[in-house]
């Protein structure tokens, strides 16, 4: 199973539309992840309608009509991998630890928020990741996404890719 995961896509504030690249990676996809910050509902309603499957939460930055459709953290599991999404973890400092109290149970959680990418493993074994962004890097070299495959509930290549400037 080969998943999408994006997050702070910011459509249309940052950006008119998602890069075509990552339009190609939604059509390889089996699952898209977006970690919230839609802003509009037509990237929602798109994102639904070319994905086989998507997953997504609301963000900080996502007013009514996308909190009426989207929840704040959605689970679900991937041919056996419990999955988690937020939009917001907090701080860095002390977040592996936060995150895997707040999220026992859970395999992977998929954030967002920080525009930051981030790989990390928790000391109960979740791996925490964040895709950045695909639309405003903020202070970051290059705008960002991930892909990685899930098979008999192991997470692998896991790969971040960056975009070129626009």
């Amino acid at each position: 199973m080969r998943l999408l995961i994006i997050a702070d896509t910011h459509v249309p504030k940052r950006a008119k539309d998602l890069p075509a690249e990552v339009w190609a990676e939604v059509g390889q996809a089996d699952v898209v992840v977006h970690a919230g910050d839609w802003v509009t509902v037509g990237l929602l309603d798109e994102l639904e309608s070319r994905s086989r499957r998507l997953i997504g939460v609301y963000g900080n930055n996502d007013g009514a009509a996308l909190r009426a459709r989207l929840p704040e953290v959605a689970r679900a599991e991937l041919e056996g991998l419990r999955l988690a999404v937020v939009h917001e973890t907090g701080a860095a400092t002390g977040r592996e630890q936060r995150c895997a109290r707040d999220f026992s149970g859970t395999d992977v959680l998929v954030f967002g928020h920080s525009h930051i990418p981030w790989d990390t493993v928790a000391d109960t074994g979740l791996r925490l990741l964040n895709p950045g962004s695909p639309t405003d890097r903020r202070r970051q070299p290059h705008c960002t996404y991930l892909t990685a495959t899930v098979a008999d509930g192991e997470l692998s290549g896991v790969e971040l890719h960056t975009l070129p400037p626009r």
